[in-house]
């Protein structure tokens, strides 16, 4: 190998291991910026992961929110509807249905000579018997004169009135009821006051008429205020 053959070798040699220092530098560089870029990133993966489990934290505390808020819609719905049933069947709510309207009235004709006048008149027993038959014959509900008929209602003679519910009532007298009417009417035609009526009707002229109705409306009732009466605890 001649002089010239040789200098170049040697200069070929001096390039490569310069290059492959640069090469070497080069991916150290390489190696700490990617450690770098993890080094970086690890933070920022601890913080999405904390922010991850707070946020799951307050969906669970939400979910439960929602659930005690729903438990509380159906309680006062129960409520509601609880409350509802016990005005229906104290009968302090105004309703409607099928039923029958009853109307009685004394007569247009005055007693002559012997007869009696007490029986061309419409007297507080006749009406209590009429109330008695429709509750057995099924009424859900019952008034008179818009007054509605609860247990606490009165029915008695003061007079030239009848007293219900406080009120003075004079004739004629009209005695709404909600039930089935064919019911109403069988438990009518076997009460002995209808039956009654009916004849003073025919010999008399006093007035007593049934009219079956598609929608009777019973208005609502008052609660009775108690002074005296306490509930008594359950276990005493």
């Amino acid at each position: 190998m001649n002089k010239i053959e040789r200098s170049l070798l040697t200069f070929a040699s001096m390039l490569l291991g310069f290059l492959f220092i640069i090469l070497l530098k080069a991916q150290g560089i390489v190696g700490i910026e990617a450690a770098l870029a993890e080094k970086t990133a690890m933070p920022s993966l601890m913080e999405t992961e904390q922010e991850n489990q707070l946020l799951s934290g307050e969906n669970e505390k939400l979910q439960l929110e929602i659930t005690k808020y729903a438990e509380g819609q159906s309680s006062t719905k129960l409520a509601i509807e609880q409350l509802r049933d016990a005005k229906m069947k104290a009968g302090t709510i105004e309703v409607s249905g099928p039923g029958l309207r009853i109307t009685l009235d004394d007569s247009k004709r005055e007693a002559v000579g012997e007869e009696n006048p007490m029986l061309f008149l419409i007297h507080e027993q006749y009406i209590r018997g009429i109330f008695n038959a429709l509750w057995i014959g099924g009424a859900e509900a019952i008034a008179i004169n818009g007054q509605r008929v609860t247990t606490n209602t009165e029915v008695f003679c003061s007079g030239s009135y009848i007293k219900i519910n406080g009120t003075r009532q004079m004739p004629p007298y009209v005695i709404d009821a909600i039930g089935d009417e064919s019911d109403l009417s069988v438990a009518l035609d076997l009460q002995l006051t209808w039956i009654l009526l009916g004849d003073l009707q025919k010999q008399n002229g006093i007035t007593r008429k049934p009219d079956a109705l598609s929608t009777v409306v019973i208005p609502a009732g008052s609660l009775r205020e108690y002074y005296f009466a306490e509930p008594v605890n359950e276990g005493t």
